[in-house]
């Protein structure tokens, strides 16, 4: 992903931890069925596994669907606190929760 596209693109965090050992088609149901989302919208989905330490990342390219997936060596991913299925971030939000730093919801769906 170029960061030109970044810029315009949503960022929708699942809330509630999802089984790392899904793939495109199990993200993409989840995305549906839990976050009522679609998935092939271009926006993207960000999950994080039970113990904090794994994000996995749902992208429709345009051309397929992509999963950028990332692993803490230390510590958790600090995802946002709150009692829906998802929330929005920034672009920029998703840079800091990708490095580690804590981040707060943008809106809520």
């Amino acid at each position: 992903m170029i960061a030109a596209d970044l810029a315009n693109v949503q960022v929708w965090v699942a809330t509630t931890p999802v089984d790392m050992r899904k793939s495109f088609d199990g993200l993409a149901e989840v995305v549906r069925s839990f976050l009522g989302h679609d998935p092939l919208s271009g926006s993207l989905f960000v999950f994080r596994n039970k113990g904090g330490h794994l994000v996995k990342i749902l992208w429709w390219d345009r051309d397929g669907l992509a999963i950028y997936y990332k692993r803490l060596e230390r510590g958790e991913f600090q995802f946002p606190r709150t009692g829906k299925p998802v929330i929005e971030i920034s672009p920029e939000q998703l840079l800091r929760l990708l490095s580690g730093l804590n981040v707060k919801a943008s809106k809520v769906a």
